[in-house]
């Protein structure tokens, strides 16, 4: 590689232009258009994801730190073993229906969410649904992280037990300790390398991770078993609330776990894109409730039993891992390889869900300056170290306040994206038309006020039991009636913005953009479409038999 010259090294650093990208052409998108080939169909030597590696993926995706513990701050609020469990499963049951009807769309389409939310929104005001997901991407990026950290600690307590005798030199405030800050940045920066692998070759982490993860949780929980003198007083243990209390509790921490999963509910497509066949994806809807709940099972006999051993609920289970080091040299041996398998998972995680969604999304809002890699940095540094995400995870209830909280904007985009495609556009989409700011997906000015709509009204009525969860009674005061609403966000929201937006879509249709079939153009192969009667600037048939599988477009959109 040729090095640049002074002078060369003078314009990057003092002109805003040096950083520009490379102006590519799209395979679909017009010429006028910056693109890139990440917003661009899946190429068909990229579709390398079949049901095993679907399922690799939730495997790997859902064991982890955060998994573990919302399972288990579940326990720590107040109800036992015997609310978690029908929670779990009640909760990523709701969002797997989402995750498939999402994904599908991926796995036919092969284009990424950040596309897909032009069918629905409007060209234009998908950059709003873009701009949430992506926020969202990069606070779980954070938080993976900040759990990570913890992993980094023990690991170097294990093999210098002096690690532990740092001084701090923070403020309380800080939320973290000078000891703590090191062993963030270290993971910080030896994971940021590791966040630029492409997905298509994401197949040999899932293996990796798939055989260190559920060791390590297997061991803490048989640990914790046997240090608790067995399975009889864990199994005891019951809910401390009652009344409408323990209902509405019961409602808030089904939010929290499908809010756990509500950016992969929008956001899925980004993954399923890859996938060789359309129909192996479904296998989602049975596969992501059991094996979180497996994992969330895990977690809460491990919680209970730390309860009857140690006198308090230990949700973290590094904390347990922490106690290790005090059995001398073995037990020290011991925490070193489990902090070490929940680093892969950490890892692992923030590279398959967090580092490569908030990575697309930067790169389709700036695509001049972002690509694929320089989201990932960009990402990596807003959700290492601006979102400050060690302060998330400092109790239970915070935990639960933000994973229930931003499921209120998630759940009605997951939604009106969903209903657009299945029902209002039944299945048939403009591809070309995605990537075309004057194409059909044009609607008012670039915004589909339909879907606007649908996502306004869900979310205004919960916007002040958000305020609650964040602020807290002292701050915002509202009625039992909203406080109760806010409890089941997620399913409100969700199933409100699909009534909605198939109402006033069947009620007022977007005629431009209803369509009898499919219009592809990728590698060349194209699939004709056939348009309604009504439909405003139908085209006609270039001379093609419909019946045939492919057959010639011209590339026009009205």
């Amino acid at each position: 590689m040729k090095r640049p010259s002074p002078t060369e090294l003078k314009r990057r650093f003092t002109s805003l232009h040096s950083w520009e990208l490379p102006k590519q052409t799209g395979a679909l998108a017009p010429s006028h258009v910056w693109t890139n080939r990440d917003m661009d169909p899946t190429p068909i030597e990229d579709q390398t994801w079949n049901t095993w590696s679907i399922l690799a993926y939730w495997a790997t995706d859902t064991i982890n730190l955060s998994t573990w513990q919302n399972a288990s701050a579940i326990l720590a609020v107040g109800l036992s073993w015997r609310e978690a469990i029908p929670i779990m499963v009640v909760g990523n049951f709701c969002v797997a229906v989402a995750l498939v009807l999402n994904g599908a769309i991926g796995a036919k389409l092969h284009v990424p969410f950040s596309v897909i939310a032009t069918s629905s929104f409007g060209y234009y005001l998908r950059y709003f649904c873009i701009i949430s997901r992506a926020i969202l991407a990069m606070f779980w990026l954070g938080i993976q992280g900040a759990n990570g950290a913890q992993c980094i600690t023990i690991m170097l307590r294990a093999w210098a037990p002096s690690y532990n005798d740092i001084p701090n030199q923070l403020s309380e405030s800080a939320g973290i300790t000078s000891q703590g800050m090191i062993s963030y940045f270290l993971f910080w920066i030896i994971q940021l390398p590791l966040l630029l692998i492409h997905p298509s070759k994401l197949r040999p982490l899932f293996w990796i991770k798939l055989s260190a993860a559920p060791v390590a949780a297997i061991a803490i929980m048989g640990w914790s078993i046997k240090k608790a003198g067995g399975g009889g007083d864990i199994f005891a243990l019951r809910a401390t609330v009652s009344g409408p209390q323990y209902a509405w509790l019961w409602l808030t921490c089904m939010s929290s776990v499908t809010g756990n999963w509500s950016t992969l509910a929008v956001n899925i497509p980004d993954f399923t894109r890859y996938a060789k066949s359309a129909n192996g994806q479904y296998i989602q809807l049975p596969a992501m409730p059991i094996i979180f709940t497996m994992c969330g099972i895990l977690g809460i006999v491990t919680t209970s039993a730390s309860k009857v051993f140690s006198g308090e609920y230990l949700w973290n289970p590094l904390e347990i891992v922490a106690l290790w080091l005090e059995y001398g040299p073995g037990g020290r041996c011991a925490a070193f390889f489990a902090a070490l398998a929940w680093y892969v998972a950490q890892v692992g995680t923030n590279i398959t869900a967090n580092s490569i969604s908030a990575a697309n999304d930067l790169t389709v809002l700036l695509p001049r300056w972002i690509n694929i890699k320089r989201g990932c940095m960009i990402a990596a540094i807003i959700g290492g170290w601006v979102l400050v995400p060690w302060k998330i995870l400092t109790s239970a209830e915070t935990l639960l306040a933000f994973l229930g909280g931003y499921t209120v904007f998630l759940a009605p985009i997951a939604g009106v994206i969903s209903s657009d495609y299945w029902i209002v556009k039944k299945k048939h989409v403009d591809i070309p038309g995605l990537y075309n700011p004057h194409g059909r997906y044009r609607y008012l000015a670039g915004c589909n006020w339909r879907a606007a709509i649908a996502f306004i009204v869900p979310v205004a009525p919960l916007l002040p039991g958000l305020g609650l969860s964040i602020s807290g009674s002292d701050v915002v005061h509202i009625n039992d009636g909203v406080t109760h609403l806010y409890t089941f966000n997620w399913l409100f929201g969700f199933v409100t913005s699909i009534v909605l937006y198939v109402g006033l879509s069947f009620a007022i249709p977007a005629k431009e953009t209803l369509l009898e079939d499919t219009i592809w153009d990728l590698d060349g192969v194209a699939i004709l479409a056939h348009f309604r009667d009504d439909d405003a600037g139908a085209e006609k048939a270039s001379g093609a038999d419909p019946s045939e599988e492919t057959a010639v477009y011209d590339g026009k959109s009205s």
